[in-house]
């Protein structure tokens, strides 16, 4: 049924959006850094436009905070006050958000405020922390647009099981962040709120789809925040803007409520993680939600608690320097042989693993995205007449397969991932230390690859894409050369396309990937390395 002009009702969101901004948390023109200057991180300290308490607020972890609001030495109305403030100032710079709901957030934080007051006790264990949210969480009166026209208006009914949990805990819901059409592109970009740039540097992309989040949060514009991932969406944004995620197995952490771009594609599911400035952190988000017990909520959530786990003093990793279908780019590369060198330092033991089985596990995905020829992309599309983004020209171009066919990618999807596991056995290794993608970041609208996360999507296995320290180096980190034979067409275009001036200064991330439902696990093998590294 068509619903309207789509240019006419992204305007009137954009619009919208534009009025929930109150101006005394604007910058003001005068303090606006130039359009040409590229990285803004550094605009809350230099620009003299927020307070030196806000500032010390919006600075600290979220487990610098948590203490601080659970005794009442910080009130929540301050702290969420604050984020808001920073957050506006990220949009400004930005343009990370989708949703606000200030109001509200600040009458849950003076609730929360009073309930301390009046009995001496936190709600739980995030008491007064504001949490930012990628757009897809169905927050209620809040639209849940992901990119398309079409949802703009359809204001979700309730709460996702997710926010349900998380306010339960204390958490503030203040705002919610883009992401592309469908939350299938690899950049934050739609036609509703436009293209979401990387606060490190805007020439280059935040990733997506929680490139929202990713730019929000390495503004500090959220102290934490939750993406979620079906080909990479939290491992992308993360590394593209230098932060820890955690793409936990599906089951872990509750699904239910939240709007998808393909609703009902569940040949590879999306799972949803949090996005944070500190290990510490990500790891404090997962007791809590873990904690809750989760599948009291959702009935796909498995009844796992959160375990601790007792690591052998040496572990033995599998090291893969490429995919075999994109070589890294040389800082991503250089990244990957200091983490490597600094392990075996350690005493830990590492060994080669091949990326024979990778192109496989990329191909299964794309298969699973593009099953049902791209109608349910192109049905949204066509109640408004929005057109069709460059970026995904694999769905319009895509053919519909039948039930038989479909039946048989899924046991393709099984052998494959048997095939993986008996591999894994074989090799004897804790975990997988690779790239989170070929790049550092890249040039807005240049990136081309997903494989390094989408295949561990398909084996549904627990990875954090992790910051390893270095950082682009333009004398150092030089581009291949003519000399270089690319594995690929693809790796072609990379490398060619690969501008270490545009990148350089830029933090690099790996991915380290451990066996499904291994996230706590995976969590400690990071602190192994990140003690490594350091």
């Amino acid at each position: 049924m068509a619903k309207g002009n789509w240019e006419e009702l992204a305007a009137k969101k954009r619009q919208q959006l534009e009025s929930s901004l109150p101006e005394e948390w604007r910058i003001p023109s005068h303090l606006l850094p130039p359009a040409d200057q590229d990285d803004v991180t550094g605009f809350p300290e230099s620009s003299g436009w927020f307070t030196a308490e806000e500032l010390a607020i919006t600075n600290q972890t979220a487990a610098e905070l948590l203490p601080k609001l659970a005794s009442g030495e910080l009130k929540s109305e301050t702290v969420t006050r604050a984020f808001c403030k920073r957050a506006v100032a990220a949009h400004q710079l930005t343009n990370c958000l989708s949703e606000t709901c200030f109001e509200r957030a600040l009458a849950t934080a003076r609730s929360l405020d009073e309930h301390l007051a009046r009995t001496g006790k936190p709600t739980g264990p995030l008491h007064g922390l504001p949490v930012s949210l990628k757009d897809n969480f169905n927050l209620a009166g809040l639209d849940a647009t992901v990119g398309f026209a079409s949802h703009v208006g359809d204001a979700a009914a309730s709460d996702a099981a997710l926010a349900e949990l998380l306010g339960a805990a204390g958490a503030v819901f203040y705002v919610k962040t883009n992401v592309p059409t469908a939350m299938m592109i690899a950049e934050t970009v739609n036609n509703v709120f436009g293209r979401t740039v990387n606060p490190l540097s805007r020439r280059l992309t935040s990733g997506g789809s929680s490139g929202g989040e990713s730019a929000l949060i390495a503004f500090r514009g959220s102290p934490l925040g939750v993406g979620t991932d079906i080909g990479g969406s939290l491992r992308i944004p993360a590394a593209c803007v230098g932060i820890f995620t955690l793409r936990p197995s599906f089951g872990r952490f509750p699904t239910l409520g939240c709007r998808s771009g393909m609703p009902g594609q569940e040949a590879v599911n999306s799972v949803n993680g949090p996005l944070t400035r500190t290990l510490a952190d990500l790891a404090l988000y997962c007791e809590a939600v873990v904690g809750a017990s989760p599948w009291r909520l959702d009935p796909r959530c498995l009844p796992i608690p959160w375990r601790a786990v007792a690591l052998p003093p040496k572990l033995r990793f599998g090291v893969m320097w490429d995919d075999g279908m994109a070589q890294p780019t040389p800082p991503v590369t250089r990244a990957l042989r200091h983490a490597v060198a600094r392990l075996e330092a350690a005493g830990h033991e590492v060994v080669e693993w091949s990326s024979q089985d990778q192109k496989d596990g990329r191909n299964l995905l794309n298969r699973m995205f593009v099953a049902d020829g791209g109608k349910a992309i192109k049905r949204e599309l066509g109640r408004t007449g929005e057109p069709m983004r460059p970026e995904m020209r694999m769905y319009e171009e895509a053919r519909e397969i039948g039930a038989l066919e479909y039946w048989q990618l899924h046991s393709d999807r099984q052998y494959y991932q048997k095939r993986y596991l008996d591999r894994w056995l074989r090799a004897g290794i804790d975990a997988i230390l690779c790239p989170t993608t070929p790049y550092s970041s890249v040039e807005n609208g240049k990136f081309k690859h997903v494989g390094y996360t989408g295949v561990y999507n398909v084996l549904d296995y627990s990875c954090i894409s992790f910051p390893s320290g270095v950082t682009v180096d333009k004398s150092v980190d030089v581009a291949l050369g003519d000399s270089y034979k690319p594995l690929t067409d693809l790796d072609k275009t990379i490398q060619s396309e690969y501008n270490a001036k545009s990148v350089h200064g830029m933090p690099v991330n790996l991915q380290l990937v451990a066996q499904r439902l291994e996230e706590e696990k995976c969590v400690e093998m990071c602190k192994v390395v990140l003690n490594a590294l350091s």
